[in-house]
């Protein structure tokens, strides 16, 4: 059985629910997902690079799938901006230019910013541990070179430092967002990476001591550095 279609056996949708489905569209979600995900995951390793053709049949016999949730997963990554469509010219992955990058940066620096500031306010002790847990893992991934580990690293990070926020409509923006900062992040990987992690040391730091003022510093701080790096 191929990748995809075992992990669409295997969603909690189809196991928690065996009856059989009333509708197409009720079977068809979860491997439509599974295209999805896929193949979003592919572009952020680079298995796609920027500006490549992505050929709806070649997609779907990489995957073993039917047209039908390629086309849907491709819509999708259009919408979340990963994959841009032209009409009569099909889809090719996007392309990460300066506006773009700038637009996401400027977006970012202060939501992380307030981040870290209510961390700092609301963090628990379990918070805090868990905080320092993957910061000593994303140190060591770069000191010792392990750079495809990092984008997954950092985006846990981030997403923590979210949790010990306490603030559901500011996490919940930021994990929007994603899987978009972890695409740019991987494109400059090489460039950031022990950087970076001294950069989120300064933050968790900073939440430690609850120091609200310094966190929000270091935090807006970092995301302009990346900026920084990114428009080298």
């Amino acid at each position: 059985m191929n990748n995809v279609a075992r992990q669409w056996e295997m969603s909690p949708e189809h196991v928690v629910d065996a009856r059989p489905a009333t509708t197409v569209g009720a079977l068809h979600l979860p491997l439509r997902q599974a295209v999805l995900d896929a193949l979003r995951s592919a572009i952020i390793d680079g298995t796609y690079l920027p500006g490549e053709r992505l050929v709806e049949e070649e997609i779907a016999a990489r995957f073993d799938v039917s047209r039908n949730p390629t086309r849907e997963a491709l819509h999708a990554l259009s919408v979340e901006g990963f994959v841009e469509i032209e009409p009569r010219r099909g889809a090719r992955v996007a392309t990460m230019n300066a506006r773009w990058a700038g637009e996401l940066f400027e977006v970012r620096a202060p939501l992380e910013g307030l981040v870290a500031r209510l961390a700092a306010q609301r963090r628990t002790p379990a918070d805090l541990v868990h905080l320092r847990d993957v910061l000593g893992a994303g140190t060591a991934a770069a000191a010792e070179g392990r750079l495809d580990e990092l984008p997954a690293l950092n985006t846990e990070f981030h997403m923590s430092l979210a949790a010990a926020a306490g603030n559901e409509l500011l996490a919940g923006t930021l994990a929007r967002l994603s899987d978009i900062i972890r695409w740019v992040y991987a494109a400059r990987i090489s460039m950031r990476s022990t950087r970076s992690w001294d950069e989120h040391a300064a933050i968790v730091a900073a939440v430690a001591d609850r120091d609200a003022e310094r966190a929000e510093r270091r935090g807006a701080e970092h995301i302009s550095a990346a900026a920084a790096a990114y428009e080298d």
